[in-house]
């Protein structure tokens, strides 16, 4: 039996001369919410492109996000089985 679930994320932008900040939250399916920053500064050399700095500020932020889901899943993990468990990383 398969069973849908989804996850609202949130993203936002804000362009600040050579430095682009992103703003996101990820809404889990049991209501937790989560948030996270992250920020791109361009080096005055570099062209203006405003979207790699709203990819690499976006991905910082899912990072941050992506960590504390992490921390979220293992002590539920924890609290389940009594004992501390360890990530895998891959």
């Amino acid at each position: 039996m398969q069973t849908l679930v989804g996850w609202h994320v949130e993203m936002e932008f804000v362009e600040e001369g050579d430095r682009t900040r992103c703003a996101a939250m990820v809404r889990l399916g049991d209501g937790t919410e989560m948030r996270a920053h992250g920020t791109a500064n361009r080096h005055p050399s570099d062209p203006e492109q405003l979207r790699v700095g709203e990819e690499i500020a976006g991905a910082r932020a899912m990072m941050d996000l992506a960590s504390q889901m992490l921390q979220k899943a293992h002590a539920e993990i924890d609290q389940m089985s009594g004992r501390t468990s360890h990530p895998i990383r891959g």
